[in-house]
């Protein structure tokens, strides 16, 4: 569904002219685009600010290779590229058909023949890719699209050839954990045995609308993929054998993509004889829709959600090439309306569709379908791209009356009360600790580059500036983070508060990886720029780029950091800040790395844990206060909030939960019928009349009563994270592809 232009977005690239936006996300941008002939394209660019990584910049070239590999009968057909521009750009044919997960939302679970005749051309798709030597790493329904001549596979950005390790190290997962291959789920080597797992699980997720191995967090999911036996209920019987030796344990097992074509399919018929009619009447809206689309550079004031009209009596049931043609009419009725498509645009929102049978509400963007209870819409909704990796949830920085999102090498400074960008800033590397917050005022480490007389790059230093939060400019140097000796090596603003910044700051010899770096914790005078004091991190060497620190906070005289070490576990450490020496440190038992990033809650007296049970660590030395083992034996809850006094978390199958900070008793427990679905994973937001909770699977953000311990209101919302911003009143929700604000009460 085709967006407006952003105001800063280019004219187009090469002779390519920019028509709208289809998506953004952590990597880049996808505009609908034209030739200078009238061929409509989509045209797949690099963010500039992560560009000038090589990594990166050889991840989009490599991707746009995978594309032409392929070629046009089984993907996007690439009609141009340029990954040596400064921002690197991608142009491919316009794929006319909806993604797979989409198409099964619409039409239901899909026919036994329908999911024969996707698989077999999926086969060939994948069979062309690997006698070419390479993997596609991340087949899933999203990925694919359905057209009325067969399916194409989309987005190689984790594509590679086979054996090349140089974008990936051993152990690291990469790719979709609902359709991982076993072997990936380890980090192990991904062969064309993997793709053809991957493959059997879109073909369960299309015979049934679920994968194979069901839904929740990236950890149990992995978990299921390794361990678990996959849940075929509603595949269709004949379908059970193939699908199940497809999704053996060992890739040996698996038969090969030829294999597996011969058993699914016989080839006989057109794809589209073999498609269901919801199906190809969306295909055919498609079509005639991005013919409609006029360029517009609007702003995005909300606006007034579009009514769906009931469909009235059953229509007579046209011909498969009517059902083709249905969409055009209704798409020229749109067209046709008076004020234009785009006339009523929310921030960010998509243009309205049809309405009638297999009408879907327009997303992202608020939704207008009413549910129970009282449902509102978001204040403000913008398009600005924040992380999109689900291992790394960041939520945005509080600084006066703006937040500051920092994702993909930049950050932007936004206006929490209206949404407006304020400024936008590059940092150097695609790492949210080059910038840290005290609440009011905004910090980065910034970078000096010094050249010799024939400007040829020297060396580079780091040092601290604040953030000028009118214009997003580095100001004066604060103080110095690495000098000259040091050739410039990484650092971290790990927190700041009152007149100090702490910083994990690496020394000594250029290495291949971080882990092979000396680390020390230092704390730096942002009034004097002199050292208070520098603190070493016990070193051990490790092939490995991950961040030693995962969390951090100051509270009263402590520096409190959650650490990752080299084996996969976490341990909490309190420093002193007047000294920097560690006054306790104790391993976090069970804690999974990935999912404990979320800011630290503590008072003066206690740290508190979630994702376990409840628990609340003495700040003095470590000791355990309480748990909720005792009061509420085998619950499990997420990260918990302080507000008042009062300790709230998310309690699993049950949900919020307030406690006494002193003996951890229950004070009240939520008494929705709607409070099993909040994920307990998602901190909740405390307001002075409700606490909010989030539902993935609605994709609501619930309001429920601090008197009532009832849902009272639901939001309808795009994004992942929330925020409380007490100043402006507004809870700000975020995710890779919007920014919100809702009323926080």
């Amino acid at each position: 569904m085709p967006f407006p232009l952003a105001h800063d977005d280019p004219h187009g690239f090469g002779p390519y002219r920019l028509i709208a936006r289809l998506g953004s996300g952590g990597m880049g941008t996808v505009y609908l685009a034209r030739s200078p002939g009238g061929r409509t394209l989509a045209l797949k660019t690099m963010h500039a600010r992560i560009a000038t990584e090589t990594a990166f910049r050889t991840r989009f070239r490599l991707e746009a290779d995978a594309a032409r590999v392929i070629g046009g009968r089984y993907g996007a057909q690439v009609v141009d590229a340029d990954p040596l521009a400064e921002t690197p750009w991608m142009a491919t044919e316009y794929v006319l058909g909806p993604p797979l997960d989409e198409a099964v939302e619409q039409a239901g679970p899909l026919p036994e023949a329908t999911v024969r005749a996707l698989g077999a051309a999926l086969c060939g798709a994948l069979g062309q890719l690997h006698h070419s030597d390479v993997v596609h790493r991340d087949l899933k329904p999203s990925n694919l699209m359905v057209t009325a001549h067969g399916p194409k596979v989309i987005d190689f950005g984790i594509a590679r050839a086979l054996g090349d390790d140089r974008l990936t190290h051993a152990g690291a997962a990469v790719g979709t954990p609902a359709f991982m291959s076993p072997e990936q789920a380890t980090g192990a080597e991904h062969a064309p045995a993997g793709d053809v797992f991957a493959l059997a699980g879109v073909l369960v997720f299309a015979a049934t609308g679920r994968g194979p191995f069901g839904n929740g967090q990236p950890a149990d999911l992995l978990y299921r993929v390794r361990y678990g036996e996959p849940d075929l209920t509603g595949v269709p019987a004949a379908l059970v054998p193939v699908l199940s030796r497809c999704l053996a344990k060992e890739a040996a097992e698996r038969p090969t993509t030829a294999e597996l074509a011969t058993q699914l399919h016989d080839g006989a018929g057109e794809f589209a004889d073999h498609l269901p009619d919801a199906v190809l009447a969306e295909i055919g809206r498609r079509a005639s829709e991005v013919w409609q689309v006029v360029p517009q550079r609007l702003p995005a004031p909300p606006g007034p959600p579009p009514t769906v009209p009931s469909a009235g009596a059953p229509a007579r049931r046209l011909s498969r090439r009517g059902l083709l043609m249905a969409g055009a009419g209704s798409v020229l009725g749109v067209a046709g309306a008076g004020a234009g498509v785009w006339a009523w645009l929310g921030a960010g929102e998509p243009a309205p569709g049809p309405a009638g049978p297999g009408y879907t509400e327009p997303k992202p963007g608020p939704s207008v379908a009413p549910v129970k209870k009282k449902q509102l819409d978001s204040v403000w909704q913008k398009q600005y791209g924040g992380p999109d990796d689900d291992q790394n949830p960041e939520v945005p920085l509080l600084a006066g009356d703006q937040v500051v999102l920092v994702a993909n090498a930049g950050a932007r400074g936004v206006d929490a009360k209206s949404g407006a960008s304020r400024w936008t800033l590059s940092l150097y590397a695609d790492d949210s600790w080059q910038v840290a917050s005290d609440g009011t005022r905004v910090y980065q480490i910034a970078r000096d580059e010094h050249h010799d007389a024939n400007g040829s790059l020297r060396s580079v230093t780091w040092f601290l500036a604040r953030v000028d939060l009118d214009s997003g400019k580095a100001g004066k140097r604060l103080a110095p983070v690495s000098y000259d000796r040091d050739n410039g090596l990484i650092s971290r603003l790990l927190a700041v508060a009152g007149d100090t910044a702490y910083l994990a700051v690496s020394h000594g010899k250029i290495k291949r990886y971080e882990r092979q770096l000396p680390w020390s914790v230092t704390a730096v005078n942002l009034g004097t720029g002199s050292r208070k004091w520098t603190d070493p991190l016990p070193f051990h060497s490790a092939e490995s780029d991950e961040n030693h620190f995962l969390s951090a906070k100051v509270t009263g005289h402590l520096l409190v950091t959650l650490q990752q070490m080299n084996d996969g576990t976490v341990r909490i450490a309190a420093r002193d800040t007047r000294t920097g020496k560690v006054l306790w440190d104790k391993p976090w038992k069970g804690a999974d790395r990935r999912f404990v990033r979320d800011p630290l809650t503590a008072d003066d007296r206690h740290l508190y844990l979630g994702y376990g049970p409840l628990r609340a660590l003495r700040l003095s030395d470590g000791g355990q206060a309480w748990d909720t083992s005792a009061t509420r034996p085998g619950k499990t809850y997420g990260p918990p909030v302080l507000k008042g006094g009062v300790l709230y978390a998310v309690e699993k199958g049950l949900g919020l939960v307030a406690f006494g900070t002193g003996s951890g008793k229950p004070r009240w427990a939520e008494k929705s019928a709607e409070g099993p679905r909040a994920d307990h994973v998602v901190h909740p937001v405390i307001g002075s009349e409700y606490a909010y909770t989030y539902s993935h699977t609605d994709k609501l953000l619930r309001a429920v009563g601090l008197a009532s311990h009832t849902t009272e209101q639901f939001y309808k919302t795009s994004g992942t994270r929330f925020t409380a911003h007490e100043k402006s009143g507004m809870i700000i929700a975020s995710g890779p592809d919007f920014l919100a604000g809702f009323p926080l009460r």
